[in-house]
C-alpha cells in the first residue's frame, strides 16, 4: 500500500516527491490560527448573500494610481483653500486697519495779560480769589457715569471714561508731569499707532500742529518753574458720542488753575496763578477699550498769562509775578496777508488780572 502522502498516480516525473518544494506556499500553523473564519448563517446562505464574492471598484481614472495618503492631503488643502475664500468673501469688511502715523492735531493759544501780572494776595491760600465751581484735582473733572450708546455698552463706555480720567490726571494734575519732565505715565495710555508721534513730540517739540509736547501733556520747565501747591483747581465737563459702529468718542473741556513760583524760590515767595484750558477729543475702538488705551485726535490749549511770540511747544512759558508785578508787552497786531506766519499761531488777551 502506498504512502498516503504521495500523489494518487505516483510522484510526478522529474519531481522529488519531497514536500519541501511546496513549503514556500504552505501556510504555517500560526497563520492558520490567526485567520478569522466567518461562517454564514442559514438565513444568509438561503438569501444567497454569498453569491457575490467580489465588489466593484470605483474608477478614478488617473487618480487611481495616486496613493491614498496623497489624495487625503490634497483634499484637506482644497477644503482649507475653499474655507479661506469663503470667509474672505462673506466677511463684509474684515478687521479694520488700526490707525497709524500723525493723528493728533494741536492748537496752542497764548493768552497775554492785559496789564502787569501781580502775585496772589496770600501765598498760603493761592486759590482764594477763584470763583465758585472749581474742584480739587480729579474731583473737578466731573467724570459722568457710564451709559450705553447706540453701538457701545454701558461697561464699554464706563471703561472709556475711566481711561480718559486717568489720562487727564497723569497729563494735567501729576506733579511728575507738570514740573519734573516725566512723560512715561502719559505715554502708557497712548495707542501703539500714536506712540511714534508722541515720542517725536517729546524729543523734538515743534509747533507744527502735530508735534507739540504740550498738546499731550501740561508741563512747565523745571529749571524755571516750581509748584507753589500740589493742589490743582479744575472745572469742566465731558461729552460722549458715537462716531460710527466701531468708534466711541469722548470730548473733554476743562480749565485748570496752577499755583506757580520760580524754581528754587523759598517758601513765602510770590505766587502766580496760571490758567490753562484744555479741550481734548479722544477716540476708542474695541481694541483700545480692551487694552485701556486711547487715541488723542485733537487738542486745543489756551494758557495765560503767557508772553506772545514765545514757543509753547516744549513747555508752557508762564509770566511769573514779582512782588511789584511783572509787566508784559501787549500782543502785536496780526496781518492776515502775511503768509510767512502760520495761520494757527495766534495770541489772545487774558481776561481779568
Amino acid at each position: 500500500m502506498g504512502d498516503p502522502r504521495e500523489p494518487p498516480e505516483g510522484t510526478p516525473e522529474g519531481g522529488s516527491g519531497n514536500e519541501d518544494e511546496f513549503r514556500s506556499v504552505v501556510f504555517d500553523e500560526s497563520f492558520v490560527r490567526a485567520a478569522r473564519i466567518q461562517e454564514l448563517s442559514a438565513r444568509e446562505r438561503l438569501a444567497g448573500s454569498f453569491g457575490k464574492a467580489t465588489r466593484h471598484r470605483v474608477r478614478l481614472g488617473r487618480l487611481g494610481t495616486v496613493p491614498r495618503q496623497a489624495l487625503a492631503l490634497l483634499l484637506l488643502i482644497l477644503l482649507a483653500f475653499g474655507a479661506a475664500v469663503y470667509f474672505g468673501i462673506s466677511s463684509p469688511k474684515g478687521l479694520p486697519a488700526r490707525p497709524e502715523g500723525s493723528q493728533l492735531t494741536v492748537s496752542l493759544v497764548a493768552l497775554s495779560p492785559a496789564s502787569a501780572v501781580h502775585p496772589v494776595g496770600d501765598p498760603a491760600d493761592p486759590f482764594a480769589a477763584l470763583p465758585t465751581g472749581y474742584g480739587d484735582g480729579a474731583t473737578g473733572l466731573n467724570t459722568p457715569a457710564g451709559a450705553s450708546t447706540e453701538h457701545f455698552s454701558r461697561v464699554e463706555v464706563t471703561k472709556a471714561l475711566d481711561t480718559v480720567q486717568r489720562y487727564l490726571v497723569a497729563s494735567s494734575l501729576s506733579p511728575a508731569a507738570l514740573v519734573q519732565g516725566a512723560t512715561a505715565d502719559v505715554r502708557s495710555f497712548i495707542t501703539p499707532g500714536e506712540q511714534a508721534e508722541f515720542d517725536a513730540s517729546v524729543t523734538q517739540p515743534v509747533d507744527d500742529r502735530h508735534h507739540a509736547t504740550t498738546g499731550w501733556v501740561v508741563r512747565f520747565d523745571p529749571a524755571q518753574v516750581a509748584l507753589a501747591s500740589d493742589t490743582v483747581k479744575v472745572v469742566g465737563a465731558m461729552r460722549i458720542d458715537d462716531v460710527d459702529s466701531g468708534t466711541l468718542q469722548i470730548t473733554t473741556d476743562h480749565t485748570f488753575v496752577y499755583a506757580l513760583k520760580p524754581a528754587g524760590a523759598p517758601a513765602g515767595a510770590p505766587v502766580t496763578l496760571e490758567t490753562v484750558r484744555r479741550q481734548l477729543t479722544f477716540q476708542f475702538d474695541r481694541v483700545d477699550l480692551a487694552s485701556a488705551q486711547l487715541r488723542l485726535v485733537d487738542s486745543v490749549l489756551q494758557a495765560g498769562p503767557e508772553p506772545c511770540g514765545t514757543s509753547m511747544a516744549g513747555f508752557l512759558q508762564p509770566v511769573l509775578a514779582t512782588a511789584q508785578g511783572t509787566a508784559v508787552a501787549p500782543p502785536g497786531a496780526i496781518d492776515p496777508g502775511n503768509h510767512a506766519r502760520p495761520a494757527w499761531q495766534v495770541c489772545g488777551v487774558l481776561a481779568g488780572s
